[in-house]
């Protein structure tokens, strides 16, 4: 079963580490546990009209979290760092920087 190019990118990542990368023409989601680099490059490329050069991908571990005596972890996730082609931009990020 082929996956939704919006099943996959699940949200942009705002932090002030991916503002940064912006420059450089990094951009950072959050992706789905089971996507593949091959699959998030073809979901941006499809979403955003613009050609992806290169994919990074890092599993996040959930931090734990306590509440009184009660401990708990923040879920997994998944992000992508997209790196897209020159003279290109994805208007969603534009007024970032």
């Amino acid at each position: 079963m082929e996956k939704i190019a919006s099943d996959i990118i699940l949200k942009p990542v705002i932090t002030e580490d991916s503002i940064g990368r912006l420059e450089d023409r990094k951009y950072t989601f959050e992706v789905a546990k089971d996507s593949t680099k091959v699959e998030i490059a073809k979901a941006v490329e499809s979403l955003f009209d613009v050609k992806v050069v290169k994919v990074n991908t890092i599993s996040v571990k959930g931090k734990q979290k306590r509440m009184g005596r009660f401990v708990g972890y923040r879920p997994d996730r998944k992000k992508a760092i997209v790196t897209i082609a020159e003279g290109k931009t994805i208007e969603f990020f534009d007024g970032m920087f």
